[in-house]
């Protein structure tokens, strides 16, 4: 615990085999209460390995995406009586050293959200970021910025943490199943008027971390940026899209998601 608070490492998991054992090991478990692996329909052994490792874990039915698998990592998050989720990808690209630290921030009560960016610090590039990554990421947080009035240094980092308080108060069911979802995610927290902090993270690109290839990336950059323009849009007087519409924001709240899954272990 940090402070009195419960702290629970989610790791949105899909053929993570390679990596996840790595990943837990940095972990503190002093500070993390709890770890929680959600196992997207892997076809490898991710599942044997979280089985060997003694975590909580779910595995579903069939493939949701990575939108669709935070969802749930979330849900059974609160169930557990998590008071901070740190959600850390187990493909190791994030440190998961720096887990106390991100959860640090969200139980000084001076943040709601807290963000790990590989732009601080300046070690994007060093760290193997491919050069057209970096550069689109700098030029769709620029926009993204300027559109929603934020001051991030990136909005696409995957190693985020929230507070219980964000996660029950936003619509998150009305975000995509998709990578888009973490996207819409951070514009519903600005939207919400939930603070924001960020801390330098270093990141890792080799072979076994998971990335999305130059198409993919492309139709993400077009998504982020209607994302933010549908903010400002939203902002102007327009009428909001479900993910930012406050009067649906309890009916589509996070709730039970027991019928997505096929075999857990987690009980509260």
């Amino acid at each position: 615990m940090i402070a009195g608070c419960k702290v629970c490492a989610v790791l949105p998991a899909y053929n993570a085999a390679r990596t996840l054992a790595q990943t837990i090991a940095g972990l503190d478990r002093q500070i993390v209460d709890e770890v929680i692996l959600v196992d997207d329909a892997s076809t490898d052994t991710t599942r044997d390995i979280a089985r060997r490792l003694g975590l909580k874990y779910a595995f579903h039915r069939r493939n949701l995406g990575y939108g669709g698998n935070q969802k749930t990592c979330y849900a059974l998050a609160l169930e557990v009586g998590a008071d901070i989720v740190v959600m850390l990808h187990p493909d190791y690209q994030y440190e998961p050293r720096l887990v106390p630290a991100m959860a640090s921030l969200i139980a000084s009560g001076v943040y709601a959200v807290a963000l790990g960016s590989r732009i601080l610090g300046g070690q994007a590039l060093s760290g193997g970021m491919p050069r057209y990554k970096y550069v689109s990421n700098r030029f769709l947080t620029l926009v993204q910025n300027l559109l929603i009035g934020q001051k991030m240094s990136e909005f696409h980092s995957g190693f985020r943490a929230f507070s219980r308080r964000v996660l029950e108060t936003l619509p998150l069911l009305a975000n995509s199943d998709d990578f888009l979802f973490d996207n819409q995610m951070m514009v519903q927290c600005h939207w919400w008027g939930f603070r924001i902090g960020e801390i330098s993270c270093p990141a890792r690109y080799f072979p076994e971390a998971s990335s999305i290839n130059f198409r993919r990336s492309l139709v993400y950059g077009l998504g982020t940026l209607g994302v933010s323009a549908r903010c400002a849009l939203a902002r102007a007087g327009v009428r909001p899209p479900p993910y930012l519409d406050r009067s649906s924001s309890a009916r589509l709240s996070l709730a039970a998601v027991q019928d997505r899954i096929g075999e857990t272990n987690v009980t509260s």
